[in-house]
């Protein structure tokens, strides 16, 4: 399933339905976007609420719950806890969520090993119109105490993250 949102939250694309009764299959949600597209604020509100998913993984949030004074020097052992988090879902077989930006295909071998093993995976890519607006937004959440991501790898990812988003997973 794919769901793809605008910058205002509004759905944009719907391409299935949840069938009823389809529960008995673990789910993984992804959210993806780019950078400043507010996917934790997305994820915090519409996982519990909507997906019913108690488990959202965010490398960015473990850094904070880390070293709440110093995320960034945390980021490594967010990432390592990031990763050993999922597997641990995954061999529980208990629904989580995770966000990522796309800009990588990483994921790409999690979600054909996920859906092989009978997960149901559901991608909500949420979309900027360009990576001006994605910058703005990063230095917008930077003024309010959030984290900082670089210029020139929003810039960079930016694109990536359509493109991997438009070659694997709207087809």
């Amino acid at each position: 399933m794919i769901l793809l949102f605008g910058v205002s939250g509004r759905l944009i694309k719907n391409t299935n339905a949840r069938a009823s009764g389809d529960n008995q299959m673990p789910t993984c949600w992804i959210i993806a976007g780019p950078n400043g597209a507010g996917k934790t604020t997305f994820a915090l509100q519409y996982l519990p609420k909507v997906a019913l998913c108690r488990h959202f993984i965010n490398a960015d949030l473990i850094a904070a719950g880390l070293s709440p004074l110093a995320p960034e020097q945390q980021l490594l052992a967010a990432s390592r806890l990031f990763l050993h988090e999922i597997e641990s879902h995954i061999a529980a077989g208990q629904d989580f969520a995770f966000e990522t930006t796309l800009a990588g295909r990483s994921y790409l071998k999690l979600i054909r090993r996920l859906q092989a093993s009978g997960w149901r995976v559901e991608l909500i890519y949420l979309a900027l119109p360009n990576a001006e607006l994605s910058r703005l937004r990063v230095a917008e959440r930077v003024a309010h105490g959030g984290h900082d991501i670089p210029a020139d790898a929003i810039i960079r990812r930016f694109p990536r993250s359509l493109l991997n988003f438009f070659s694997f997973f709207l087809r």
